[in-house]
Order: C-alpha cells, then sequence, then structure tokens
C-alpha cells in the first residue's frame, strides 16, 4: 500500500510547484471582496431611502384620500342644501317672504317685432289665514298707527294696484273684516339681512 501514496504525493507536490503560495491569492481577493461588500451596502442603503419615500409617499395619499373624502362630504352635504332651497315650495316661500307675487299672463315678441298674447298685471293673491298668534284684546290699538288697508302685500299699492311712487297708503276706509287679517300676518323680511 506504500506504493499507491507515493505517486499520490508526487503529483501534490507537482500542483503544489505550479501553484504559488497562499501570500499573493488572499492580496488578489481583498479588492474583490471590498468591492463585493461595497455594492451590497450600497444596495440596502439605496433600499432604505427608496422605502422610507414610498412609505412617506403612502402617508401623504392616505391623508389626501381623508381629505378628498371629508371634501366630498361637503359638497354632498351642500348640494342636498341646495337641492332643498331649489324645490318648488321653498322657492315660492321665499319669494312671498320677499314680497314677490305671482306673475300674470306673458306677452312675447315674436322675431318680426309683433306682440303675441296680452300681458296682465300681476297682483297678490289674499293673504290666506295664518296660524300667527292672535294679538291679545288687553293691547289697546296703536292710535299713531297707519291704518291697514285690505292685505299686507297691497298696502303700498296705489289704486292700480302698482306701488305708489312716494310709498304711502292711499286714504281709503280700511274694511273692518279685513283689517284683523292683515294685523295677523307678518311684514315680508329678508333672511339673513
Amino acid at each position: 500500500m506504500s506504493k499507491p501514496a507515493a505517486p499520490l504525493k508526487g503529483r501534490a507536490a507537482r500542483l503544489a510547484r505550479l501553484m504559488p503560495s497562499t501570500g499573493p491569492s488572499t492580496a488578489a481577493r481583498t479588492p474583490f471582496v471590498l468591492l463585493v461588500v461595497l455594492l451590497l451596502g450600497g444596495g440596502l442603503i439605496t433600499l432604505l431611502l427608496l422605502n422610507s419615500a414610498l412609505n412617506e409617499g403612502s402617508f401623504r395619499l392616505s391623508e389626501l384620500k381623508r381629505d378628498t373624502t371629508e371634501l366630498t362630504d361637503e359638497q354632498q352635504a351642500l348640494q342636498r342644501d341646495v337641492d332643498s332651497r331649489s324645490q318648488p315650495d321653498a322657492l315660492e316661500k321665499r319669494a312671498r317672504e320677499l314680497g314677490m307675487v305671482p306673475g300674470g299672463s306673458p306677452a312675447f315678441l315674436n322675431p318680426d317685432g309683433t306682440v303675441r298674447g296680452k300681458p296682465t298685471e300681476a297682483t297678490a293673491p289674499p293673504p290666506s289665514p295664518s296660524p300667527s298668534p292672535t294679538p291679545s284684546p288687553s293691547a289697546p290699538p296703536d292710535p299713531d298707527a297707519p291704518a291697514a288697508g285690505p292685505s299686507a302685500s297691497g298696502a303700498a299699492a296705489g289704486p292700480s294696484g302698482s306701488p305708489s311712487p312716494s310709498g304711502s297708503v292711499p286714504a281709503t276706509t280700511p274694511d273692518p273684516a279685513a283689517a284683523p287679517a292683515a294685523e295677523n300676518s307678518p311684514p315680508p323680511t329678508s333672511p339673513g339681512r
């Protein structure tokens, strides 16, 4: 058995002569190891910075989504408010509060300048009985107050039904049956002013 071991020694000896010693191979490996470590460290730092930027963007995105939700809710609330004020009965109520009356029959102008239809003047309808509180019988009427006309909206109207230019009440005898109705109706007011 000593014979097969001898050629192995010779072959290992020949290989040892062909390969240089460990000193120069270690020196050649050092720059490569440093390069790999620097590449891995740079990659990790880049990933860390990229991850922080993505997290910051994620926080900003969630904040913007929350703001969008709040603004959408506010816009929907405002739209509901506009819709409720745009309903015909609400428009009519506000118009009456401002002292407006429904218009009469309209007249139209044709392209050739002729008038089609017969316009009529808008007049106030008779006041409807309002559920406002009645004045107490113990309160005496004010002698300095002007006499109330047949309707609250027609009080400043002249004989033709249009408002008088001076804004004074025409000198007519008040109807005793219509006077309590006129006293009970509140004067037109403008909300928010």
